[in-house]
């Protein structure tokens, strides 16, 4: 995003640029105060510098409706309590109606507002002032981002005589915030809340939006803000399959506005009177929320939580690293991630190592003597088991890969007449379940093999692909959430569905719902891997664009920060889901790579396929 096409400047430290909406506001360009530092200007960019902020400025006696125009965009940058300040620009009626947390509009580029020519009509009509831009994404009252497939957005602001003192007045107003991308950024960061999986004692991130600083409704700080969202409950796109431990109802104890650690790092949580009397099974369990969801936000160290009851007694403690016993990924707790391939025999190697100094070993097993010539593999996420594609698509296998075997026969067969009308590469989830597609166009289907053993059962999607087509599948470590490539027309675009569960546990019916688009800024997404609880890692372009490589969340929100190193024709990638390990992938000239943190990419094996991590 470029400079605010205005040039404008205002004296000290004042920012012109966001429109917020009356209900709304939008934001540009405009010059504001540092936390530290010296005075900058602080443009419409692709980085926004968090640090920055924003001081207001009342409007002066006699101000016209430009003035008032600006000088309200430019309040609605800031962090001033319950918006005083911009609220002090619209009319009285206006600003009681205006409710600037229901919902955000987040363009590409803040528009600038440009008045209706007619000047002559503007002390009897008022002046309206029309705006248009991109939008890219909405967050709702539930603070979840989602992102949109870039579209026009037009909206008007109109400023009219005060009838009290004839000064010039905001009187109406979109629906929402409206603020440009830079400025979002700017203003807000992600933060993962923590639930658990719906009859599970895994937790399950769910990403949501807070303030950097103070939140000026609710005048909390980040920490405070991230506690309340978790008592809040999980966002309506995940609730389907998430549970809370809190008790319905609970929330901070009333007038709780900062919590902040002690000298000791231990923080105290105060709570109603709703979860006053749970036990202390449970209650660990709402502590666990609590902490991994802090540990998300990294602007505060925690080393405990400690749950207070309505009168201050104590409910429970939670020490730093009990919650991992909560941990998504169960399956690989305690040990280091290994990486595995398809070396150039087509036997399923194991990679241990980083860079120069790694070494490739072929697994024990049939998957390891080259007696299957596979084309795809997936590891279980306890590494005892591994799935195999043939090489030309058709026949999967299951096999153990912790010790010697006889030649397995294969579990499912595809009738599909070419490989790329086969099976897609499968992915195990942290239930030990298998899934993959079939993508014979007689018979498409998504399948799972519950524990990889029972007869591949077809799950339901919904809302139903309309013609399009499973090219790939990748499945949360916990469980409840899948990131489906889908090809149409041309075209190959990442969706995230709900993996829902009902009827009995050791016997579920199981379906993929609320089916969405994750990358709608990418016209061709080649290669997808989960990287975190809520965190993905695509390879894509955009329209018009070459081959990127980048994170995306799971609600699409993503930013330059999030571009990877470039790589060449990559054929496919791979992440771990715990932190600190390196990124692998398969590129056409280069063989099996790695991206170690802060480094380049580096060839670790020159020829190989189908790079995996557990999962």
């Amino acid at each position: 995003m470029g400079a605010d096409p205005r040039g404008a400047r205002r004296s000290g430290a004042r920012r012109l640029g966001a429109l917020l909406g009356g209900s709304g506001i939008l934001l540009a360009g405009c010059a504001a105060m540092p936390d530290s530092g010296d005075v900058q200007a602080v443009k419409a960019s692709p980085r926004a510098d968090a640090q920055v902020r924003v001081h207001p400025v009342a409007p002066r006696k006699g101000a016209g409706p430009q003035e008032i125009i600006n000088g309200f965009l430019e309040a609605m940058t800031s962090d001033d309590a319950d918006y005083a300040t911009a609220r002090a620009y619209l009319s009285p009626k206006t600003s009681r109606d205006w409710r600037p947390q229901d919902r955000t509009t987040v363009l590409a580029v803040a528009p600038t507002p440009r008045p209706q020519p007619q000047r002559d009509t503007w002390d009897r009509q008022g002046v309206d002032f029309p705006m248009t831009g991109t939008r890219i994404a909405e967050v709702d009252e539930e603070q979840a981002y989602q992102a949109l497939t870039p579209d026009d957005y037009q909206f008007t602001v109109h400023v009219s005589r005060h009838d009290g003192d004839g000064e010039w007045r905001i009187d109406a107003l979109p629906h929402g915030l409206v603020l440009g991308q830079s400025d979002f950024q700017r203003n807000y960061r992600s933060v993962n809340k923590y639930y658990f999986a719906s009859g599970q004692n895994r937790v399950v991130a769910d990403p949501v939006f807070i303030r950097q600083r103070m939140d000026p409704v609710t005048k909390m700080d980040p920490v405070t803000q991230s506690v309340k969202a978790v008592l809040d409950g999980p966002t309506n796109w995940l609730a389907p399959v998430v549970e809370s431990r809190f008790p319905t109802g609970t929330a901070l104890a009333k007038g709780v506005t900062s919590l902040t650690t002690d000298d000791r790092d231990v923080l105290e949580v105060p709570l109603n009177e709703k979860a006053s009397n749970v036990g202390q099974a449970q209650c660990r369990k709402m502590a666990a929320q609590i902490m991994f969801t802090l540990k998300d936000l990294s602007v505060v160290r925690v080393e405990q939580i400690e749950l207070q009851r309505s009168d201050g007694s104590k409910l429970c403690g939670l020490s730093s690293g009990q919650e991992k016993e909560y941990a998504s990924d169960q399956g690989a707790a305690g040990r280091p991630a290994r990486q595995y391939f398809l070396n150039e025999k087509k036997q399923l190697a194991a990679l241990t190592g980083d860079g120069k100094d790694a070494v490739a070993e072929p697994v024990p097993g049939p998957l390891g003597t080259g007696q299957i010539p596979m084309g795809t593999v997936a590891v279980s996420r306890d590494e005892r088991q591994a799935a195999a594609v043939s090489a030309d698509g058709g026949r999967l296998y299951i096999a153990s890969i912790v010790g010697s075997g006889d030649p397995v026969p294969p579990i499912l067969v595809s009738q599909g007449k070419t490989p790329r009308d086969r099976l897609t590469a499968p992915s195990w989830d942290g239930r030990d379940d298998l899934w993959i597609a079939d993508r014979d166009p007689a018979k498409p289907a998504l399948l799972r093999l519950a524990e990889g053993e029972e007869k591949p059962q077809v799950v339901p999607i919904a809302p139903d692909l309309d013609g399009a087509r499973i090219e790939s599948v990748k499945v949360s470590a916990d469980g409840t959430r899948i990131a489906l490539l889908l090809e149409r027309d041309g075209k190959t675009a990442l969706h995230i569905g709900r993996i829902e569960r009902t009827g009995p546990q050791d016997d579920p019916q199981v379906s993929v719902t609320g089916l969405r688009p994750t990358a709608p800024q990418m016209e061709a997404v080649t290669a997808v891997s989960w990287a975190g609880p809520s965190r993905l890692v695509v390879v894509g372009r955009e329209s018009g664009g070459v081959q990127q490589l980048r994170y995306i969340h799971t609600d699409g929100f993503t930013s330059a920060a999030s571009v990877l190193p470039g790589l060449n024709q990559v054929r496919s990638i791979s992440a771990s889901n715990a932190e600190g390990h390196p990124l692998v992938a398969h590129a056409k000239e280069e063989g099996i790579v790695q991206l170690p943190a802060g480094a380049t990419w580096q060839t670790v094996v020159p020829k190989g396929s189908s790079p995996v991590y557990p999962g």
